[in-house]
């Protein structure tokens, strides 16, 4: 039942047509990347690279570059996971369908991880620099960990029990990394590991941190899991594994799991940070340097024929989509009963996760507010944002789902439409500034901080959406090019945005002069939604285009104006279309682009034909 090792993953895949082996010789550095976006985006199979320049260990991408894929590896135990949901929910369901839950009890059983003395990854030892270099763009500070488990335990109560497993990326490489004996560690303070280093802080000592790389996929998987504060992720894994997660014991040391393929063992001073990055992330641009902890590497430890797993960070769809997808297919049941009356909430990828959220909720205060006025659902709103991940979220539409009982939060055009429909920017915007974002998300004032955005909105339809570009008019100087990006959204190129003074972040003054100038003009006010870009031609071009220029390269509080603005009672709002300021600011990261060098090179081995061919 399920895998123990990733061995058993890539054999299964190979057998069944699933996987293909590259034997040509090839770069860790750019090219491996490369293929395996091509391979993703093409629908293509997992690769196993036998013959990486200057590295030992075979390496395999592209496990989850597919949905189905992803269920595939978790066939046997996808449907037992779901029942264990289930029975989270409603612990009385085992009582009125007891065969349907007969599973349970082992379920239950292997999520209780298997302490044990050894194991395979102790098998042999290596240094960091005999581990896969893998550069995946070409600005990056060095070679990343993309697949990392990182595991930590609590110096207050040191065990299994208070434990934290999570994906947070580690660079093995570069910048001021002492050689072969430092990795930098990315994470933020409110992720589970933070509690971790902060317990460390306390106490005035460092904290010791295991790396795992490989094993059973369950425990890639459980790594980037949103659980609740308290469950474990290794509990988690044993479950989608099929068997209980077999941990080494350690002396004064965290545990390591005994079935990674690798090791990277090592201790963190709570007080020491150096410079990571930069780093090509999934937003679609750069992440740039910043301080982080440092992990001092005592050990490197892998198994006989380890074999190295990792993905390609970057501007979404890419493999981690996958894991999106599976993980709400498991989670989306549950999330009615940790918010009650939210229905069901979407993290866009296509917009890098984080920058944009939708949600379903419902208004149930009835008879006590007017039937087209947003109540509960502000309620709801503050709730999502006060979960988890959620909580990094920048724009939050909300639409009371009585208004569209059929509407999938997945049909995000039509979703857009009904919100746009009904929205009433007088009353319907809500802002939170000087408040915290993405760390990764440049659009806003600072380092972590920035502006979000709640959009809600309920209530029969109160406009019909024009679907056809209107005659415009005269425009201020550099605004042209209209384009129609879905019924009721317009967008117009606009001229460079202007250099400022470091730190200066205010509304450009060329849109509110593009507001002043569309007032009065129906045609155009008829669009609910305009967005200001470089290209308008590439925003309307495609719906992730939209997505992704217009929610990563904004911040609320600055990058939204609006015809016949208002302020009242410290409430914003306007009467006419709303505005959103989408072009590129001097402050932002630069976007993830691909050599023209590299590109060439994995186009001469497409026209080569063999395995990888026709997905290249």
């Amino acid at each position: 039942m399920g895998y123990r090792s990733l061995q058993a993953c890539v054999q299964d895949l190979e057998k069944n047509g699933q996987l293909v082996r590259f034997d040509e010789p090839i770069s860790a550095r750019l090219e491996v990347a490369e293929i395996q976006r091509r391979c993703y985006a093409s629908g293509g199979p997992a690769v196993l690279f036998t013959r990486v320049e200057g590295c030992r260990f075979p390496m395999v991408a592209n496990l989850f570059g597919s949905l189905e894929r992803s269920r595939f590896i978790f066939r046997d135990t996808l449907e037992a996971v779901r029942r264990a949901i289930e029975l989270k929910i409603d612990p009385q369901a085992a009582l009125a369908k007891p065969l349907r839950y007969w599973r349970a009890p082992l379920t239950a059983l292997y999520m209780r991880p298997r302490r044990t003395r050894s194991g395979p990854v102790l098998a042999n030892t290596c240094r960091l620099s005999e581990l896969p270099q893998i550069v995946s763009w070409p600005r990056d500070g060095g070679p990343f960990v993309t697949l990392p488990q990182v595991y930590s335990e609590d110096a207050r109560r040191p065990g299994l029990t208070h434990s934290n497993l999570g994906m947070y990326r580690v660079q093995l490489a570069g910048n001021q990394y002492q050689p072969d004996g430092e990795v930098g560690i990315h994470y933020q303070i409110h992720r589970g590991i933070g509690v971790h280093h902060r317990a460390a802080i306390d106490l005035k000592q460092p904290f010791r941190v295991n790396i795992f790389v490989g094993g059973t996929p369950a425990m890639t998987l459980s790594a980037v899991m949103p659980l609740p504060e308290g469950m474990s992720e290794l509990g988690f894994a044993g479950a989608l594994a099929g068997h209980r997660i077999p941990m080494i014991r350690q002396i004064d040391a965290p545990h390591i799991y005994a079935d990674a393929d690798f090791c990277i063992s090592g201790t963190i001073d709570p007080k020491r940070q150096l410079p990571e990055g930069p780093f090509g992330d999934h937003l679609g641009y750069y992440s740039l340097v910043h301080d982080f902890p440092v992990l001092k590497v005592d050990r490197v430890y892998h198994r006989t024929g380890a074999i190295w797993p990792f993905t390609v960070v970057g501007r979404p769809p890419q493999e981690d989509t996958s894991f999106g997808e599976l993980i709400h297919e498991l989670t989306g049941p549950i999330l009615p009963t940790v918010l009650p009356g939210v229905k069901q909430v979407h993290a866009v990828d296509a917009a890098g996760v984080h920058p944009l959220l939708l949600a379903i909720g419902s208004e149930r205060y009835v008879p006590y507010r007017p039937t087209d006025r947003p109540a509960e659902l502000l309620t709801q709103a503050n709730a999502i944002l006060g979960q988890g991940q959620l909580s990094l979220a920048k724009y939050l539409w909300i639409l009371d789902g009585g208004s569209e009982p059929k509407l999938d939060i997945h049909e995000i055009a039509e979703f857009f439409q009904a919100m746009l429909r009904r929205v009433d920017w007088e009353r319907d915007l809500h802002f939170q500034t000087c408040t915290t974002i993405d760390t990764l998300d440049y659009s806003g004032d600072g380092f972590n901080t920035g502006s979000k955005l709640v959009v809600a909105a309920a209530g029969p339809p109160r406009r019909e959406l024009p679907r056809e570009v209107p005659g415009i008019g005269s425009l201020p100087a550099g605004f042209h090019s209209p384009r129609v990006v879905l019924p009721g959204i317009l967008a117009l190129s606009g001229p460079a945005y202007p250099v400022r003074p470091a730190g200066v972040r205010q509304p450009d003054p060329a849109v509110e002069q593009l507001a002043g100038a569309l007032r009065g003009n129906g045609a155009v006010n008829a669009f609910p939604l305009i967005v200001v870009a470089d290209d308008s031609e590439f925003v309307a071009r495609t719906l992730n285009n939209f997505l992704w220029v217009t929610f990563t390269r904004s911040n609320p509080a600055v990058d939204i104006s609006g015809v016949e603005a208002f302020t009242e009672n410290r409430h914003w709002g306007c009467r006419g279309s709303l505005l959103i300021d989408a072009r590129l600011k001097p402050h932002h990261a630069p976007p993830l682009e691909v050599p023209p060098e590299v590109s060439a090179k994995i186009d001469a081995i497409a026209a080569r034909g063999g395995v990888l061919g026709r997905y290249l």
